[in-house]
């Protein structure tokens, strides 16, 4: 069994109180786990500042003692509740069967190079890693996350150089793409305007992987020159995990659906997001949690009240995240799970 929760601390104290809370709060969490047989396999750490917060958090407890312990994911999106850290913890009873490459370039590898050259050489590391471990990019990488620093200037050179990496791998329309999301954030490394995860399962083959559509809600995304797909159900292990991309207020047509309205954006969204996963056959009740992007954080209070109605059992985090087109107002992800 897969468990998700989200944890920030309460405390608004000094940054580095806060992490002693919550190295206090998720060692108790993981001890209980522990018991039931469950251990920490992956966790997602989201700052509100991290040129002043990446070393204080390398450097503590929480991260040396718990956190780096499996993998690990660490970029800058504000939480939206005023706790400068929030962390999303998947534990789980089940084989550590993954691969996770959390790609962050150095201010001598980012100098002087744009979102297209960035992208172009984090893929490449990437590759160059799976070309030794026997693997590629075209089997065994799931799911990706694409972080743009000020994502309306460079989010076209990261399409770009994806779309080239892509067609080199011969991943086109007529094969198959790789569940993404694509949205802005920030590394510690304060030059970089590109970072990306990468998420592998050596073992998986091509039949245990169905690719989600939902074409009476949304369009291919390669029809408006992007290249990812809408979600990606993975059956192995006695389970079927749906990897759902970021996903927006769109229509059909590839259109931006409700212009200047943050709740019905929000709804249509979640509209398109239960379309396909009843495409794979799951429901909005299988999913674990959401990851809420906001590119307004004034719209916080009504997207969590939204939310709060619709799924208050599900664990989410709002973070600032500005989606790649400007008329988007919000964007989601989430994972659900089913077991066979």
């Amino acid at each position: 069994m897969d468990k998700y929760l989200i944890f920030a601390p309460k405390g608004r104290g000094h940054f580095t109180e806060r992490l002693d809370e919550l190295y206090l709060t998720l060692g108790h969490y993981l001890d209980r786990e522990k018991a039931e047989g469950r251990h920490l396999q992956f966790s997602r750490t989201f700052l509100s500042d991290a040129q002043n917060q990446y070393n204080d958090l390398e450097g503590s407890c929480l991260f040396q003692e718990i956190l780096s312990h499996a993998a690990c994911s660490i970029i800058e999106q504000p939480p939206l509740d005023g706790s400068k850290i929030s962390i999303l913890v998947k534990t789980t009873d089940g084989p550590d069967n993954f691969l996770f490459h959390s790609i962050r370039l150095t201010e001598e590898e980012t100098r002087g190079a744009n979102s297209y050259i960035q992208t172009m050489l984090i893929f490449n590391k990437y590759m160059e890693e799976m070309k030794r471990l026997g693997l590629t990019l075209t089997e065994q990488c799931v799911r990706t996350w694409i972080y743009v620093a000020d994502i309306d200037v460079n989010y076209q050179g990261m399409v770009g150089a994806r779309n080239d990496i892509f067609r080199q791998c011969r991943l086109t329309p007529e094969t198959h793409f790789i569940a993404s999301t694509g949205i802005g954030g920030f590394s510690q490394t304060r030059s970089e305007s590109v970072a990306i995860d990468f998420l592998t399962y050596p073992e998986v083959k091509e039949s245990d992987k169905t690719y989600l559509q939902a074409l009476d809600h949304l369009n291919h995304t390669h029809e408006y020159g992007v290249s990812f797909e809408r979600g990606t159900r993975l059956t192995i292990d006695g389970k079927q995990t749906f990897f759902i991309s970021g996903t927006a207020s769109i229509d059909k047509n590839g259109k931006a659906m409700y212009v200047g309205d943050i709740k019905k954006q929000t709804a249509r969204l979640l509209e398109n997001i239960g379309a396909l996963l009843a495409d794979g056959g799951a429901t909005m009740n299988d999913v674990q949690y959401f990851f809420i992007y906001l590119r307004d954080p004034s719209d916080c209070d009504i997207v969590d009240q939204f939310m709060q109605q619709a799924f208050p059992d599900i664990p989410r985090v709002l973070v600032q995240g500005k989606v790649c087109r400007p008329e988007w107002l919000v964007e989601m992800e989430c994972v659900a799970i089913k077991e066979n």
